[in-house]
């Protein structure tokens, strides 16, 4: 049995497993006879997660987890394991073994991210879709969790509470009133739908117009509808300007009502002057949804101030939504408006190039570089298919890569998501690369990169971690791509593991096509080559 150094390194590891992956592929008895020795069954080949199994076993620990595990506190990072294990614990919801996780790190309950946006509390409430729904809300929070996180003193920080309101996690709401933890504002008076709470502040408080305009929109979005008007009455009160609009519009209900049904401000970040700038915004932003270009070009044009600096945000968020839409003749238009975006130095941050790469619609780049410089760096040279220019990024050798893995996506991105796949932000590189080769139809630079560290069995995903082939179907499940058979055909040539499970529902990529794409065809195509992988991996 082996014996982990003193200070063992954590990435020598993973290389260790990827050698004895290639080995095996390459008809290497020795490296075979090694890996039989922990998986009898093993054929000739090797997944590299069972690679990393072999060796986590060939070091006296029963899993790769164990292994790393005990890598991270030799290197005085107990916190740091604690908290990716807590991630995963909440995800699992065991509260047994938070209970214990924090008997052991107690430091969990105050930790936060350097930007506040992150704390276990949070791993708990987070939400990966809208929870308005209970079982929705049962299925993307973990409720159990926060309430023993809450008890046993986690902070309950702003970002958690906001995240809540974002999700209109109803449950979870009422979790904090219980536990006297919900701030005593406006706007969560609104949200919990407390009509005297809401009555009180509005009457006692000095009235800002930002907070009851706040207020408003968050009693809408949970369908509070009797607050939603104690509240708009007190903003046409604070603006008469706004009931002029309103009432000219179709009167009060109505106004309350579009805004319950159509859910007026599920576009992020947008700066709102007031209920009648959101109203306006939903009804731009829904044009692009419809595909009615006339009347998106109207609307901008009968209210010019979306078009002005203190909206930009709003504009880069059309451009990232017809760009998802694969609406190019809705970003020429709102460019050819002259919006105070195209003005701005540097540009804003924005995911339009991002979307556009994740969901091959390479076609709309030099629309959006018209704003966006497209940045030098792996992932993008690789996206766009440009094979020198990937080259450029490794050594004479060809051997190694990314000498600073953070100049690249998506580390040097200003809209950079929690990515959970790696562990290794070179391997995060090579793999982001890798994914939008394949997605984008680039399959000799996908090869290249498999040939230079890129794992064909990543966890990638654009939004949580799952695997290459689920992105591809869960595009078909969202109406954003047809069935791209081509790249999950080269992805199954190249031996991809597919009974992987993704992190939110446990299901494979079949299971996705079957349940979430409701596309059987697809599922029937999954099955057969799911089926013919397991007999070869386990025969």
């Amino acid at each position: 049995m082996k014996s982990l150094p003193a200070r063992p390194s954590l990435e020598s590891l993973r290389k260790q497993a990827k050698k004895l992956a290639r080995d095996i592929a390459a008809g290497d008895a020795a490296a075979l006879a090694r890996a039989r020795v922990h998986l009898p069954k093993i054929d000739a080949s090797i997944t590299q997660r069972n690679a990393q199994l072999v060796i986590a076993r060939e070091y006296g620990y029963a899993g790769w987890q164990d292994l790393t595990a005990e890598v991270s506190k030799r290197l005085g990072k107990g916190l740091e394991w604690a908290i990716a294990q807590a991630r995963r614990i909440i995800h699992d919801n065991d509260v047994a073994g938070l209970k214990q996780l924090l008997a052991e790190y107690p430091a969990l309950l105050s930790w936060q991210s350097e930007d506040g946006q992150d704390s276990v509390l949070k791993f708990a409430t987070s939400s990966f879709g809208d929870s308005f729904d209970p079982q929705r809300e049962q299925t993307f929070t973990r409720p159990a969790c926060a309430e023993l996180l809450i008890d046993a003193g986690a902070i309950v920080t702003a970002a958690v509470c906001d995240g809540i309101i974002e999700s209109r996690a109803r449950g979870l709401l009422e979790l904090l009133r219980r536990k006297g933890v919900m701030p005593r504002t406006l706007r969560f008076y609104a949200a919990i739908g407390d009509i005297d709470a809401v009555r009180a502040s509005v009457d006692t408080e000095e009235a800002d117009l930002r907070a009851v305009n706040d207020a408003f929109v968050c009693a809408c979005r949970f369908r509070h509808e009797a607050v939603a008007s104690v509240l708009l009455n007190e903003l046409i009160a604070l603006d008469p300007e706004l009931g002029k609009h309103i009432d000219g519009s179709g009167g009060r209900d109505s106004f309350i009502r579009y805004f319950i049904e159509e859910r007026a401000l599920d576009f992020r970040n947008a700066v709102v002057d007031d209920a009648w700038r959101a109203f306006l915004m939903k009804k731009a932003m829904r044009t692009v949804d419809d595909g009615d270009l006339a009347e998106f070009v109207s609307q901008l044009k009968r209210e010019p101030s979306l078009l002005g600096e203190a909206h930009v945000t709003f504009q880069v968020q059309l451009i990232e939504r017809a760009t998802i839409r694969d609406r190019a003749d809705f970003i020429m238009a709102l460019l050819d408006l002259d919006p105070a975006l195209r003005r701005c130095q540097p540009p804003p941050p924005s995911k339009a190039i991002e979307f556009a790469l994740t969901y091959a619609k390479l076609h709309l780049v030099p629309l959006l570089t018209r704003i966006w410089p497209l940045p030098d760096d792996l992932p993008h040279a690789a996206a766009m298919g440009n094979l020198t220019q990937v080259r450029k990024w490794f050594d004479e050798s060809e051997s190694s890569v990314l000498s600073d893995p953070d100049k690249h996506f998506p580390y040097n991105s200003q809209t950079l998501m929690d990515y959970q796949w790696s562990t290794s932000h070179a391997q995060t590189v090579l793999d982001s690369a890798f994914a939008w080769a394949v997605i984008n139809r680039h399959f000799d630079v996908a090869d290249y990169l498999l040939e230079h560290g890129a794992d064909i069995n990543t966890r990638w995903g654009s939004h949580e971690p799952a695997s290459i082939m689920h992105e591809l179907v869960g595009q078909v499940g969202t109406g954003e791509n047809p069935a791209n058979y081509e790249s999950m055909q080269f992805l199954i040539d190249r031996g991809i593991d597919l009974t992987i499970e993704d992190y939110r529902w446990n299901a494979t990529a079949e299971g996705w096509a079957r349940y979430a794409a409701r596309d059987e065809k697809l599922a029937q195509w999954l099955a057969t080559r799911e089926d013919n992988y397991k007999v070869k991996t386990t025969s």
